[in-house]
């Protein structure tokens, strides 16, 4: 059995003020920062052979953050790069919701049918998930990893994790600065699409 320890980065201003980010760079806020050290502070007892990141800014700063407190290394993942919302970055969500209400809509009731303008799908997103998650379970079989993953991308992997549906994505909110463990059987993912 394998336990994933899954780490929501701390928060950024764009996730504050409400924007769409993506895959843009944009450092822990000062909440943020604050954040990464509270969780920090909750798994400094907990014994995590391995923390692995997403390459963005706030996650690195998180993840960093941890593996200092924990005396471990952080291992960036190019795969686990947050879901590319293309034209949207950078948005107020409610300026989507506002100039765009159908495509809004239909992004918060049905997530996997929507693109956002030069973005790419939830489907495209959860292939890069799957790949990494398969070399991930391959090389851990047993003990406990970290996967520091910003969101949708988190509730993507939780979705794969648990072998749900992606419908809900939204269902948490924005949700940054949180951890939360799953096991996993690894056998039981091996063979999964």
């Amino acid at each position: 059995m394998m336990r994933i320890v899954l780490i929501r980065p701390g928060a950024t201003e764009y996730a504050q003020q409400g924007r769409i980010q993506g895959v843009l760079e944009v450092p822990l806020s000062q909440e943020g920062t604050s954040e990464a050290a509270r969780i920090s502070g909750e798994l400094s007892g907990m014994e995590i052979d391995v923390i692995y990141s997403s390459g963005c800014e706030h996650a690195l700063e998180t993840a960093n953050a941890i593996a200092t407190a924990l005396g471990i290394k952080v291992k960036p993942l190019e795969g686990f790069q947050n879901l590319d919302h293309g034209l949207w970055q950078g948005m107020l969500v409610e300026e989507i919701k506002h100039k765009q209400p159908k495509v809004y809509r239909q992004w918060q009731d049905q997530p996997e049918s929507v693109c956002p303008p030069g973005g790419e799908t939830l489907n495209e997103a959860q292939e890069r998930v799957r790949a990494v998650v398969k070399k991930l379970l391959r090389k851990h079989k047993h003990g406990t990893v970290g996967l520091v993953v910003p969101e949708p991308l988190a509730s993507l992997l939780r979705a794969y994790l648990e072998q749900t549906d992606v419908g809900d994505l939204w269902r948490a909110g924005t949700v940054h600065g949180t951890w939360e463990i799953i096991e996993v059987e690894p056998r039981s993912l091996a063979h999964s699409s």
